[in-house]
């Protein structure tokens, strides 16, 4: 008694079909497709609240460059000496 036969399935179907209609199943499905969304990301971040997140494992050293020079700004160009 506890499963549900294929012929059980498919008179629910066949209910829920004629109860909403054809049109508004996709909507149905879709919005319940978005609330399962919202309430498995609000568990884990409920699950994620309590406990530290885990480290992020050290990256092997990699070969160094030298410190970058400083570059040195170009002069600005005096108005005096542009005149039209």
């Amino acid at each position: 008694m506890g499963s549900l036969s294929p012929t059980h399935w498919l008179i629910i179907a066949v209910l829920v079909l004629v109860l909403f209609g054809a049109k508004r199943l996709p909507d149905a499905a879709r919005g319940l497709g978005r609330s399962l969304r919202i309430f498995k990301s609000e568990m884990s971040e409920m699950q994620s609240d309590g406990t530290p997140k885990p480290e992020q494992p050290a990256k092997a050293p990699t070969q160094e460059l030298p410190p970058a020079q400083p570059s040195t700004p170009a002069p600005a160009p005096n108005p005096e000496t542009h005149k039209a």
